[in-house]
């Protein structure tokens, strides 16, 4: 393996492209976030799935994932063009993601039956166009250059610039759907993610423009079957990419839920409370805010401890935080919204630290084997967020289905209830599972301090 010049290549990163690098999660994020607030609230409240169904749709269709993810990776570490192995998907692949969100909240008017195939397929088909966009975005991360300190700093900006992405969605979601449906929320949705898909193809143009892969690595000819060896036998990636599962699993189990918890159990309504914000939109953004403040401040607090120490606590923290809800009266927004932001704090931290962690573990993967897989490692890693996604977003699901929830309807004390648990206790018991799995995690900072030197010295 070996650099174009060495020296250019230890330089640190300019701002513009730590930014640019950085705008191309904010593009995903435009989605996914949208997804992961909105989409089962879409498809039960909205367009007129069951919410059973709906559940059971997210985690079918992760079949597809399971293979599509890690062939994804496989494909991208064998391609070798003029503009490097990973920036090129940004490009090819950015206006069909597009058109696919488009696709998603077409809301036809069909039978029961003919919604659920239709969300199957238009689902399945915009999660294999964020796979082919995504694995490769993810494992730029790793090339972009040879030296831990400077992909820390590309993650922050990854991170603050997702966490933006996030509070833009938090903050305007809502209202445009809004506006722009004027009563007729299924068109509001139609046009609000026409706004987001255009934002997005843009600023993944741009993080193709301003970005450099610096680790130049030959066309791979080894096996599937030995790359795939190199993973599994990487134990730290192992307990990573479940600790992944289970956070995000949290995560998403409790955004999904907050919709449903603040129409029916707090009463809030589309009152403006704040500039253009409902109370509801207000809650969804501050959490939001809190997310960007553990972003921009993760690279600080990692001076002080360690990743691991860090990666434990931010989970145990926010799954005090959602214990700590199930405390406070509903009528209580201040505190309620004191505490959704807190914990969302934590959540900038795990997120941060987890790709972060993940190309640490790519590198562990190179020093033992000799050979780079960045992409596999992202991309297996991309699907345990995924499934986490679809975990977390079927499981409220499943309650709601569970507690006989009614669409637009007043509900049952029971109803209530199992709204209640769904938001302020389920998710708590993922975020203390992940610190726990934490505890057999590998990688401290000796150990990466000698694996970077090692490793530099082979690239020379």
């Amino acid at each position: 393996m070996t650099n174009k010049s060495t020296s250019n290549n230890l330089a640190p990163l300019s701002f513009t492209e730590k930014l640019g690098y950085g705008l191309g999660d904010m593009a995903s994020n435009f989605y996914i976030t949208f997804f992961n607030i909105f989409l089962l609230y879409y498809y039960v409240d909205v367009w007129g799935i069951s919410p059973g169904d709906a559940a059971t749709m997210f985690l079918v269709t992760k079949i597809i994932d399971a293979i599509s993810d890690p062939a994804m990776g496989i494909i991208a570490d064998r391609v070798n063009t003029r503009w490097g192995k990973y920036r090129p998907f940004l490009i090819g692949v950015s206006l069909p993601y597009a058109l696919l969100g488009y696709l998603l909240f077409l809301g036809p008017d069909l039978s029961e039956s003919g919604k659920l195939i239709f969300a199957y397929v238009s689902y399945s088909l915009l999660m294999l166009a964020f796979t082919a966009i995504n694995v490769p975005y993810s494992a730029l991360l790793a090339v972009i250059s040879p030296l831990s300190e400077e992909r820390t700093k590309a993650t922050q900006f990854r991170f603050v610039c997702a966490a933006l992405g996030t509070l833009i969605v938090g903050a305007s979601a809502k209202p445009l759907v809004t506006f722009f449906g004027g009563g007729d929320e299924l068109l509001g949705f139609r046009l609000t993610i026409i706004l987001f898909a255009v934002l997005s193809v843009a600023l993944f143009i741009f993080t193709f423009a301003v970005t450099k892969e610096r680790i130049q690595t030959p066309k791979s000819n080894s096996s599937i079957k030995s790359d795939l060896s190199i993973l599994t036998k990487n134990i730290s990636w192992i307990i990573l990419a479940i600790c992944s599962i289970l956070s995000i699993v949290g995560l998403v189990a409790r955004i999904a839920s907050t919709a449903f918890f603040t129409k029916y159990n707090m009463g809030l309504g589309d009152e403006i409370v704040l500039w253009w914000m409902d109370a509801t939109t207000l809650i969804i953004s501050a959490g939001f805010v809190g997310q960007l403040f553990g972003a921009l401040l993760t690279p600080s607090i990692l001076k002080i401890c360690d990743k691991k120490q860090l990666m434990i606590f931010a989970n145990v923290l926010f799954g005090i935080t959602i214990i700590g809800t199930a405390f406070i009266p509903v009528d209580s927004y201040p505190a309620i919204l004191t505490f959704y932001t807190l914990g969302m704090f934590a959540f900038g931290l795990i997120i941060t630290l987890l790709f972060v962690m993940y190309t640490d573990c790519s590198e562990y993967g190179e020093w033992i084997s000799g050979r780079n897989i960045a992409a596999l490692t992202v991309s297996a890693s991309l699907f345990a967020i995924k499934f986490g996604a679809a975990a977390g977003s079927a499981i409220p699901g499943y309650i709601l289905e569970f507690v006989g929830f009614v669409n637009n309807q007043a509900q049952s004390q029971e109803t209530l209830e199992g709204i209640n648990v769904m938001w302020n206790i389920v998710p708590a018991g993922f975020f203390f599972l992940a610190a726990i799995l934490m505890l057999f995690y590998k990688l401290d900072r000796k150990t990466m301090l000698k694996i970077e030197h090692d490793l530099l010295e082979r690239r020379k």
